[in-house]
C-alpha cells in the first residue's frame, strides 16, 4: 500500500464546513494515513487567526494584563467547532489546561502551538484517527534546529503501520521538553518531516489555491498555472516571495526524492502543482517556470580602483555586515565595484553605521546608496540552455519604459534577477510575464 502524508492549512480547517471537505478528501484515498493540521484560519475577511490570538494572550501574560476576554475568543471557536461537527470531545478540559499553562508564563512558542494542538484533537476524533502530540515526535536540538535522526527514531517508536494518525503541525520540542515552533507557515515543515520519517510515496499539501502560478494573481490577471516544478525552482520562487509553501519544507524531502503535490481543498479535482526531483526533465512555457519578487531593498555600491587585486576586500565588507547582525540578499560585483543588496527590514536604522565602517575599514573611492529598490526573479530550470531568455526579460522591461537599476544572474543560471524602483515593481512583473506569452 502507498503511503501519503496530507497537510491541511488554516483556511482548509477554518470551520465545520471545511472539516467536512477535509474528511471527504481523506476518505477518497485509503493511502492518506498521516494527517497534519494547521490551526483554524480566517473564516472571512474580518475574522482572526487562532494563532494570532494565542500570541496576543501570551503577550498579555508577560505584561501582567488579564487575558480572559481574549482567550474566550479561542474557547468559543473550538467549542463551536466541536458542537458543529457533532463530536463528543471534552474540548473544555483541554482549553482549561491551556489557559492554566499560559498563566504559568509558558513561552510564546508554547502559546502559539496550542492552535494546532487543539485543532488536531478535534480532527483526530472527527476522522476516527489516532492523535499524536507533535512534542513527542518532532525533536529539535539544543541549537533550535530540527533533529531528523531523533525525530525519525521517536516517530518509528510511536506508530503502528496498520494505524492512522493525526499529528499537529507547526511545533515540536527541545531536548529539555520545552515547546519549540517553526516559523510561521511551519506546518508545511511538519508535513515534510513526517513524510520523510515514514518514507511516504507522496506529500500532499492542501491549501486554498490550486498550486503555484507563474506570477502573483494580485498583479498579473489570470496567470498560467505551473503543473510541475523542481525543488530548486521552488526554492528560488519561494525565497523571492511566492508564498504558497514554506520555502524550507523541501529540505527533508529533497535527498530522498519524495514528491510534493500542492492541492486546493475547495477544488480537490484540480491537479495542482507537483514538486519533483531536480533530476527530472521539466519543460515550461517559454523556458521559464515563474516570476516572483519582493520590494523594499537598499543597494549599497562600493567603488574602488584595483579592488579585484586587493586580497580580502569583500571579506572585510561582509565582516561589517556580520558584526552588525545584517544579512545581505545579493552581492553583484564588477572589477572595481561591488554592491550589497540588503532588505530594509534587515538594515533598520544601521545604514549610517554601515557606511561609516566601510569608509574606515575599506577606504573606498566612493559609496552610492540606492533606496526603494525591488528585486524580481525570472526562474526556470532550462534557462541556461535557451537562447534569448535574458533578451525577452530586458526587452519586455524596455518596452514598458522601466529602468533596470541592477542585473544579476546566479551561477546556476536558473534565474535572472533585476532591480527596479519600488514604484515600478508591479508593472515590471507584468512586463516580464507578457514577454513570455
Amino acid at each position: 500500500m502507498r503511503k501519503v502524508v496530507t497537510k491541511f492549512g488554516g483556511t482548509s480547517l477554518a470551520n465545520s464546513d471545511q472539516f467536512l471537505k477535509v474528511k471527504s478528501i481523506i476518505a477518497a484515498d485509503e493511502n492518506r494515513k498521516f494527517v497534519v493540521p494547521s490551526a483554524p484560519g480566517k473564516r472571512h475577511g474580518k475574522d482572526f487567526k487562532i494563532t494570532d490570538i494565542l500570541y496576543l494572550c501570551s503577550e498579555h501574560v508577560k505584561q501582567g494584563i488579564p487575558f480572559d476576554q481574549i482567550f474566550k475568543l479561542v474557547e468559543d471557536r473550538y467549542i463551536d467547532l466541536r458542537n458543529d461537527l457533532g463530536i463528543n470531545v471534552d474540548i473544555e478540559s483541554h482549553l482549561q489546561q491551556v489557559k492554566e499553562d499560559l498563566l504559568e508564563k509558558k513561552s510564546s512558542d508554547f502559546a502559539a502551538s496550542r492552535g494546532e494542538y487543539l485543532n488536531g484533537i478535534l480532527l483526530a476524533d472527527f476522522l476516527g484517527y489516532n492523535f499524536i502530540d507533535s512534542a513527542e515526535v518532532i525533536k529539535f536540538n539544543n541549537y533550535g534546529r530540527i533533529d531528523l535522526f531523533e525525530t525519525e527514531k521517536k516517530f518509528k517508536e510511536k506508530i503502528n503501520e496498520n494505524e492512522r494518525y493525526v499529528i499537529p503541525g507547526f511545533y515540536g520540542s527541545m531536548p529539555n521538553g520545552a515547546i519549540k515552533t517553526f516559523s510561521r507557515g511551519g506546518s508545511d515543515m511538519t508535513g515534510s518531516i513526517i513524510a520523510r520519517c515514514v518514507m511516504a510515496d507522496l506529500y500532499e499539501n492542501w491549501t486554498d489555491v490550486s498550486g503555484f502560478l507563474m506570477a502573483d494573481p494580485r498583479i498579473v490577471e489570470n496567470p498560467k498555472p505551473i503543473d510541475k516544478i523542481t525543488y530548486k525552482e521552488l526554492r528560488e520562487l519561494s525565497y523571492m516571495g511566492a508564498t504558497v509553501l514554506h520555502e524550507d519544507c523541501i529540505f527533508p524531502l529533497k535527498d530522498v526524492g519524495i514528491p510534493i503535490n500542492i492541492k486546493n481543498t475547495n477544488k480537490p479535482e484540480d491537479e495542482g502543482t507537483f514538486i519533483i526531483s531536480d533530476m527530472e526533465p521539466v519543460v515550461h512555457m517559454g523556458n521559464i517556470t515563474g516570476i516572483a519578487g519582493k520590494k523594499d531593498f537598499t543597494v549599497v555600491t562600493i567603488q574602488k580602483t584595483l579592488m579585484n587585486a586587493e586580497h580580502g576586500y569583500c571579506r572585510k565588507l561582509l565582516s561589517i555586515l556580520e558584526t552588525n547582525g545584517i544579512s545581505f540578499e545579493n552581492m553583484p560585483a564588477g572589477i572595481d565595484s561591488v554592491s550589497l543588496v540588503i532588505a530594509d527590514s534587515e538594515l533598520g536604522d544601521k545604514l549610517d553605521t554601515i557606511i561609516r565602517e566601510i569608509e574606515n575599514l575599506c577606504s573606498p573611492d566612493s559609496i552610492e546608496v540606492l533606496p526603494n529598490m525591488a528585486l524580481i526573479a525570472t526562474v526556470g530550470n532550462g534557462m541556461s540552455k535557451s537562447v534569448g531568455v535574458s533578451s525577452k526579460v530586458f526587452t519586455g522591461l524596455a518596452t514598458e519604459k522601466i529602468n533596470i537599476r541592477m542585473i544579476n544572474q546566479g551561477s546556476s543560471e536558473m534565474n535572472i534577477i533585476v532591480g527596479v524602483e519600488n514604484e515600478d515593481f508591479e508593472n515590471a512583473i507584468k512586463a516580464i510575464y507578457k514577454a513570455f506569452q
